[in-house]
């Protein structure tokens, strides 16, 4: 298949798949003799492989380390659990400060009189301090 239906089939662009190629993710592909790229089963399964982790937002270098215990299924699983676990770690981390940037905006919100500009808490916030 061309990269055209690679992407249809996956719900990936075009230029994510060429990404995936240059970072080596995905394994370059055979060329037809009009020179297209071809891709097979392998290349739709390791694609859509690739998509489920980045949406669960593991970075490339994590999905890259995944891959290639996945390509080694002999491999016992405690380093996919070690990275699985330190991910779930940095997701932990983020909600905590999404809580805090969630607790302070509400209070700023609470402070608000909603007169003039000039009497916004979040305005005065966001300003540099020291600014006229």
């Amino acid at each position: 298949m061309r990269i055209g239906e690679l992407a249809r089939i996956t719900g990936a662009r075009t230029e994510t798949i060429r990404f995936y190629e240059k970072q080596g993710l995905l394994p370059r592909p055979a060329r037809t003799a009009a020179n297209y790229r071809s891709y097979g089963a392998e290349h739709c399964q390791r694609l859509a492989f690739i998509r489920r982790a980045r949406d669960l937002g593991f970075r490339l270098d994590n999905v890259r380390e995944l891959l290639a215990l996945a390509d080694d299924r002999s491999q016992p699983c405690g380093a996919v659990d070690r990275i699985a676990t330190r991910h779930l770690d940095q997701i932990d981390a983020k909600i905590a400060d999404l809580g805090k940037m969630r607790a302070e905006l509400g209070r700023l919100l609470s402070t608000c009189t909603q007169e003039t500009i000039g009497d916004c808490r979040i305005i005065e916030t966001l300003e540099p301090r020291g600014a006229a």
